[in-house]
């Protein structure tokens, strides 16, 4: 095996997912706490606790005490290089979470143990399904008081229509929680609490021994034998092929908050979950193992560090092997280049690095050329990545400065936000920048956009709430587009690449105008 393949095969990329709560943020910072990338994990409580999640760095995120952003993470594991992609839980901020999905290679989907599957846990699994990444569950919060295991499982099962293999099953639950029965190796693991902070200790014992009754409590131990007869009778055989093709999703039990199980979960994903895994292309299906160097544009987050006003471009690292002093092509702009300050990003801290392999999400500054989608490759071969969907915003509202001597930081404030795709600009013809309408998926978008025009941009705002809840395209017309003939509700605007496309209120008038226009084509979302 060349020096190539060996660094790529140890590479292992996923996102985790969840619905709001479930604990998502919380079982990241113990990854990173076993990778020793952080000494002491910080409670992901919100306003009065000083210490905040290390994957939470965005000064909305610390007062409010959610994600709005994903946040990648880098660390060493055994010999394995992990990199973790935090993803909001917020329904709000799921266009955000969709695209890092793209730049993952398997997720894991943590699920809290008292309230099953949740509403957000449906929609991002639908996307998982749709791209057939490979799914591990976590189900979490163990340390509450927490329904049937085999109630859980079975309702993930018949929810989300995917069979369901408990790797681990967890004994007992709240305070009652004593830990969980590897079923690979066929052995009860039980944990000393130790304080969140640090490293659980675990024992192990077979499930013979007899003082493991006295260990688990008999109740527990009684029970632990009868569930274990009837998952070796019942369940799903683990089927490694099933699970790489998101067709079979293994099941592990834990409490990220006091650590128990959450190392063997670790352990056992990072030998289940598959190395880097080809990219669709222009040019067909994409080797990872390939010397050739490719890359995506999946996320673009300007300000990361204000003293700097900087933008950086995170890209996924789709085949061979990157360094610092080669030259790319970017593919969109056909223009030759090197990547500027290549760095491997923890949250907010950064690390310059000279070489990345496919698997690694790298951050590079970003000049202002970079969109969501961009192809970056090896000047020897051009071709382009699939591109990643833009989803039709759902609410929208007008917005122009209070201060009119602010005009130019209002007008790099809203593109650059927009060219992370947080949210969607359009003009009204014939008004230019001076006001601007915004369209986002979820109302909370607002917030935080306003949020940061006024502590990134110095720019305080007043805005005006729409009516619209439709957007489409216009793919063809039968004419002039001011000329066409539509309600006095419909309005004709054009997003930031000068396509026409027109914002309804209804359904009835979307029908109202294509029964006006012969001719009229419209698509919901764009195809650039």
């Amino acid at each position: 095996m060349t020096e190539l393949e060996k660094e790529i095969s140890r590479r292992r990329t996923f996102a985790i997912i969840s619905h709001p709560d479930a604990g998502k943020t919380t079982l990241t910072e113990k990854l990173l706490l076993y990778g020793g990338a952080i000494a002491q994990a910080g409670a992901v409580k919100g306003k009065k606790n000083a210490r905040h999640a290390v994957s939470d760095w965005m000064e909305i995120e610390k007062q409010r005490g959610i994600s709005v952003t994903s946040s990648v993470m880098q660390f060493q594991y055994k010999g394995s290089c992990i990199n973790i992609l935090d993803t909001p839980g917020h329904q709000d901020f799921s266009e955000d979470t969709y695209r890092t999905l793209m730049a993952a290679d398997s997720a894991v989907m943590v699920i809290d143990a008292s309230k099953g599957v949740e509403n957000q846990t449906r929609k991002l699994f639908k996307v998982c399904a749709m791209r057939h990444i490979p799914i591990f569950t976590f189900i979490n919060k163990l340390d509450r008081e927490a329904r049937n295991s085999f109630d859980l499982t079975q309702e993930i099962e018949e929810e989300l229509g995917i069979p369901t293999c408990p790797v681990n099953w967890a004994i007992g639950s709240g305070k009652d929680f004593k830990g969980v029965y590897d079923r690979l190796s066929r052995r009860v693991i039980y944990f000393d609490p130790t304080g969140g902070a640090h490293k659980v200790s675990a024992s192990k014992a077979d499930l013979n021994d007899p003082s493991l009754s006295e260990i688990l409590g008999e109740e527990n131990y009684l029970t632990l034998k009868d569930d274990i007869e009837l998952l070796d009778g019942a369940s799903e055989e683990l089927d490694l092929d099933a699970v790489h093709e998101g067709r079979l999703s293994p099941v592990f039990f834990g409490s990220a908050l006091t650590n128990f199980g959450v190392e063997p979960f670790l352990e056992q994903f990072l030998a289940m979950t598959p190395p880097p895994m080809p990219r669709s292309s222009s040019e067909g299906e994409i080797d990872p193992f390939s010397p050739d160097f490719s890359a995506f544009v999946f996320k673009i987050q300007a300000n990361m560090n204000k003293a700097h006003r900087d933008r950086i471009t995170f890209l996924r690292v789709c085949s061979g092997r990157f360094d610092r002093e080669m030259d790319v092509l970017h593919v969109q702009s056909g223009k030759k280049m090197r990547l500027s300050q290549p760095q491997q990003i923890m949250a907010q801290e950064r690390e310059i690095i000279d070489e990345a392999y496919a698997g690694d999400i790298i951050g590079v500054f970003d000049p202002g050329i970079f969109s969501i989608g961009d192809t970056i490759c090896s000047p020897k071969k051009k071709f382009k990545f699939e591109g990643i969907p833009t989803f039709a915003p759902e609410h929208f509202k007008r917005y122009r400065s209070k201060d009119t001597m602010k005009r130019k930081q209002f007008v790099k404030g809203i593109t650059q936000i927009a060219q992370e795709g947080a949210i969607q600009i359009f003009r009204e013809p014939f008004t230019g920048m001076e006001e601007i309408i915004v369209g986002v998926v979820g109302a909370l978008q607002f917030d935080v956009f306003e949020y940061r025009m006024k502590n990134e941009y110095g720019v305080e705002m007043n805005a005006d709430g729409l009516s619209y809840s439709f957007i489409r395209w216009i793919e063809s017309s039968p004419c002039d587009c001011k000329d066409l003939k539509l309600s006095s509700d419909t309005k004709l605007v054009s997003d930031l690449k000068d396509n026409p496309l027109l914002l309804f209120t209804s359904e009835w008038n979307i029908r109202w105008a294509l029964e006006r226009n012969e001719g009229l084509k419209l698509e919901e979302f764009s195809k650039e």
